[in-house]
């Protein structure tokens, strides 16, 4: 089974950028997708963008269109999500996901 480690989360000043990064244990994910989906204190889980690792296809939540976008390394095995423009509101831990796989996590923080 595939295993997804993300990194590079912290704290950041609203209208700052921070890059995530999604390492996995192995490739040839095929016609799958891979996602980045959040969740804040108290909030449900939120999709915020995916990826078709075949075509590299992309799909955005409209919370995050024009400041978020995703990419994929697939000689890496990895999966990333450019965060630009940071608002409070997107205070959160970010789970890269592949099929029912979640990685751990990583905390974004974002303050005034």
């Amino acid at each position: 089974q595939v295993q997804l480690v993300e990194s590079g989360g912290g704290l950041v000043q609203a209208g700052g950028s921070l890059r995530l990064s999604c390492a996995a244990s192995r490739g040839t994910f095929g016609t799958y997708r891979m996602n980045w989906v959040r969740q804040a204190p108290g909030k449900e889980r939120e999709f915020v963008a995916g990826i078709n690792w075949n075509d590299g296809s992309t799909y955005y939540a409209d919370s995050v269109k024009g400041r978020f976008t995703i990419s994929r390394d697939n000689a890496k095995n990895t999966m990333y999500l450019q965060m630009n423009s940071l608002k409070l509101e997107d205070t959160a831990v970010y789970y890269c996901t592949y099929g029912s796989t979640w990685g751990q996590g990583t905390q974004v923080t974002v303050s005034s």
